[in-house]
């Protein structure tokens, strides 16, 4: 009768090591010693140190699992169901983007231009996680939000997320057609950031990124399903007409839409287009400022 053997850290992050690698997946290692980390209820710093430590059956089952999930190419976010950004650890859902640090740059961008303002009023078109509203609004004192997205799921996520970091007292999320659900009040007072990480990605280029990212993305979030430009035709204006004189509107945008998109707001009413790099060089925000009235509604 053959004994079975219990697993061991060290032996889990062997198999999974080998598994990953041998599916050709990027960062092996640390793909397997997170997962392990999480599935075996431990710190990952714990795995190097006592590689002798016994796992339970289960929670080997649980690791195995994992890695398989990880081999079908399911980001490990996906896989644990949540996602580091900026300060804060984000609940991910179906409906939402996994956050990525390139739209780091986009909420730097926003507290840089807020940080000297007196409570801050922001809305933020497709919120998704809530992720970029959140992180702002958390570093900006006093600030307060409203976050739109046209998916029930992303919207409820963004709710959980908000009550997570316990600022569901700052921020209201909505679901919302562009900014149908905004009322003539909040029309009225208006914003001092409009801000948006719409979907950039052209049809073309879909079939092009990575599986991570094609089969585990909502595709509505990702693509317009054309020249990946029609958020921004809508958004432009409508963030000129919500924006407060004085105030901004910042766009998250594709790689060499950079042009496309400062005119698409220029056109809008907006001047001074300014455009910022993320950490890999690629132009990856383009931001305006709002210096008039918008008909109807002047403040002076």
């Amino acid at each position: 009768m053959s004994v079975q053997t219990a697993s061991t850290l060290g032996g889990l992050m062997a198999e999974g090591v080998t598994a990953l690698d041998a599916a050709g997946i990027e960062n092996a290692r640390m793909d397997a010693r997170i997962l392990l980390a999480r599935a075996a209820g431990v710190d990952g710093g714990r795995i190097s140190a006592w590689p002798e430590d016994e796992v339970s059956d289960s929670k080997a089952a649980i690791f195995r699992d994992m890695i398989a999930r990880r081999i079908g190419h399911e980001p490990v976010g996906r896989i644990l169901g949540e996602r580091d950004f900026w300060r804060h650890t984000f609940k991910l859902a179906p409906d939402t983007l996994e956050p990525r640090p390139d739209s780091e740059t986009l909420v730097e961008w926003a507290i840089d231009f807020l940080e000297d303002n007196d409570a801050p009023r922001i809305v933020d078109f497709g919120t998704g996680t809530g992720c970029l509203l959140l992180s702002a609004v958390g570093d900006l004192p006093g600030a307060t939000g409203i976050g739109l997205d046209i998916s029930e799921g992303a919207v409820a996520c963004a709710q959980e997320n908000a009550k997570a970091l316990d600022l569901d007292s700052q921020v209201v999320f909505r679901v919302s057609d562009w900014d149908s659900a905004l009322d003539d009040c909040e029309r009225a007072e208006g914003f001092d950031l409009v801000m948006s990480n719409p979907p950039y990605i052209t049809q073309a280029e879909m079939e092009t990124l990575s599986p991570e990212v094609r089969k585990f993305d909502p595709r509505r979030a990702l693509t317009d399903e054309g020249d990946g430009l029609a958020a921004y035709r809508v958004l432009s204006q409508v963030a000129f007409d919500l924006a407060r004189p004085g105030g901004f509107v910042i766009f998250e945008i594709g790689r060499g839409q950079e042009k496309d998109v400062g005119q698409l707001l220029v056109e809008a009413g907006f001047v001074g287009v300014e455009y910022r790099e993320d950490l890999g060089g690629i132009v990856r925000c383009v931001a305006a400022k709002k210096t008039r009235c918008s008909v109807g509604r002047c403040v002076i």
